[in-house]
């Protein structure tokens, strides 16, 4: 039976269980300060966004997914993958070793490295929507209409967000720079396109051209 404990986080009623508590602080240890806020954030969004859609949802699950969808965002990164699945990867290690079964293990997976890809994960199962809804309001502000003004700035103070926007900007360059293998294919090739001096992505077309097959 799911553990039903409960408390308030900047005016957002959380689940308040050992497994939600080791993920918070795996995050807090390996984020800085700016992004353990924006992980916090997402959590807090997708939970409101549960609440006024009236989603039926595995509370661990979404929040273990939204606190450790960025494990990997950070300046050391240097792949060889994309670093939404390195970040998978950890997460599913750590729902593992908190003692999750098979499927929650996976949609913990699945939150994490899909995160960044709405136009996949806005369409999977509950836990995987309201991660990857939660984190795209707070990184694109998509649905941001949806949490009244009061929770906004309860949140937004209570977690404030630190220049985001240039400190992500600036992670997100260096990833491109250092792993360009792995921002071929989502939204770090925009930043590596508009931002990083000599970037030249491949073309899904040359990879089509070029498979060995005589058509």
């Amino acid at each position: 039976m799911e553990d039903q404990r409960t408390r308030f986080l900047a005016g957002v009623v959380v689940p308040d269980t050992d497994v939600v508590r080791r993920a918070l602080e795996f995050a807090e240890d390996r984020c800085e300060t700016y992004l353990f806020n924006h992980v916090v954030r997402s959590w807090l969004f997708a939970t409101s966004i549960a609440s006024i859609q009236n989603v039926e949802y595995d509370r661990e699950v979404v929040a273990i997914g939204t606190l450790l969808h960025d494990v990997t965002l950070n300046m050391s990164f240097r792949g060889p993958r994309r670093f939404e699945v390195e970040g998978a990867d950890i997460a599913r290690q750590f729902a593992i070793d908190a003692g999750l079964d098979a499927r929650r293990v996976q949609l913990v997976w699945d939150c994490v490295a899909l995160n960044s890809t709405p136009s996949i994960g806005l369409y999977k199962e509950a836990e995987v929507s309201l991660c990857t809804a939660g984190i795209c309001l707070d990184v694109v502000g998509l649905g941001y209409e949806k949490i009244c003004a009061v929770e906004m700035k309860a949140i937004t103070t209570a977690f404030p967000r630190l220049e985001m926007k240039k400190r992500m900007t600036k992670c997100f360059c260096h990833m491109v720079e250092a792993a360009p293998q792995t921002a071929h294919d989502n939204f770090l090739r925009d930043f590596g396109a508009r931002y990083v001096s000599g970037y030249s992505p491949p073309s899904s077309v040359d990879f089509v051209m070029n498979a060995p097959f005589d058509s």
